[in-house]
């Protein structure tokens, strides 16, 4: 294998097929990329027992061929590579990687312990690059850390008709966020399942930019596809909690504020809030206070807000929770709908509806 490519263009694809990379492995072999020369182009992969990622970039090549090599070291070495085209060639075990005036040499991996790159699942649609990486992070921040319950450190990916819904629960919050995508003619247009939170959060973010996404799913694996790149992750087995229920509150009470003076007004106000105790939300006719600490360490702060109840109602939250919801919103108003003191709450946009995000409020601390 010879070949020569721009340097940014070669660090550029080993940086998005290394994503998938295991930190550590008992095969050695998953912790390289394979490079692959051919025609006009030169092949990226990697892949371990999760996921997988392939891309291609324009390359002048001299001789076709494969080469497996590590794949964090060739990421550390493009990292460090001079401006300009690089050289990238096999002699004997080793690759050759010459930029300028730098030359690096990175051993060869075995080619025949290499697993196959698996095939794409079951084409289903198009979804836009932009506003999946925009509802996957806004929906991640709920997502559990608990590897003990697995399913629930996972994102649903759920298909109805012409909208995903896209929710995760970590059992004391829940994120919910619906979005337009495009069903291929012909293709099976209803699915729910669920996708590695961590892997999909950053295959979106990878993919942001990209225009439309070719969105792939079967029972086993999802498939992401833009121009010449594409990635899979494996599935989660199991099913998150319905939101239907959690959801339908009934007759509450609702409040309407200022969102970015509230995130502000949480991350100032919340430092006196020692082992996450509860930050309070103390909500008038036209107003929200909130307070947090106890006996001679305290904060507090007023907003404008209004209230659809004229007796006031007092909730609170743990204020890391808060913050993350009052985060993943990105419009000017937020709306709470409250039932009261230690029950459910739930955080909606206040102009388009299409983001929920729902709090296990705690009883107010004793003062």
């Amino acid at each position: 294998m010879e070949l020569r490519i721009d340097s940014s263009v070669l660090t550029d694809a080993v940086a998005w097929a290394a994503r998938v990379l295991p930190v550590r492995s008992p095969v050695p072999v998953l912790g390289g990329l394979l490079l692959e020369a051919e025609g006009e182009g030169l092949r990226v992969s990697g892949l371990d027992h999760e996921a997988s990622a392939r891309t291609e970039a324009a390359a002048d090549v001299a001789v076709p061929g494969r080469a497996l090599v590590l794949g964090r070291r060739l990421l550390d070495i493009c990292k460090v590579l001079p401006r300009g085209p690089v050289e990238l060639a096999v002699e004997g075990a080793r690759l050759a990687v010459t930029g300028g005036d730098a030359r690096f040499g990175l051993s060869l991996l075995p080619l025949d312990d290499y697993p196959a790159q698996p095939a794409l699942p079951e084409h289903r649609g198009v979804v836009d690059a932009d506003a999946f990486a925009a509802a996957v992070a806004q929906v991640a921040v709920a997502a559990g850390r608990d590897e003990s319950l697995p399913v629930l450190t996972g994102i649903r990916l759920a298909l109805d008709g012409e909208v995903m819904t896209l929710a995760a629960t970590d059992r004391y919050r829940y994120a919910l966020r619906t979005l337009e995508w495009k069903p291929e003619s012909g293709a099976e247009r209803t699915a729910d399942v669920v996708a590695p939170a961590r892997r999909l959060t950053e295959i979106a973010r990878s993919l942001a930019g990209a225009g439309p996404v070719r969105l792939s799913l079967d029972a086993g694996s999802a498939g992401f596809e833009s121009g010449r790149m594409r990635t899979t992750t494996r599935l989660l087995d199991g099913r998150l909690p319905r939101h239907d229920k959690l959801f339908a509150l009934g007759e509450p009470v609702s409040a309407t504020t200022e969102r970015a003076a509230l995130l502000e007004a949480v991350k100032r106000v919340a430092v006196v809030a020692d082992g996450g105790s509860p930050l309070q939300l103390e909500f008038t006719r036209d107003s929200l206070n909130l307070r947090a600490g106890y006996e001679d360490d305290i904060a507090s702060q007023r907003l404008p807000a209004t209230l659809t109840s004229a007796e006031p109602m007092t909730v609170a939250f743990n204020p890391a929770y808060l913050q993350d919801a009052l985060t993943s919103f990105d419009t000017p108003e937020i709306h709470f709908h409250l039932l009261g003191p230690g029950q459910r709450a739930l955080i909606t946009d206040a102009t388009a509806p299409t983001h929920h995000h729902l709090l296990m409020s705690v009883k107010p601390p004793l003062v």
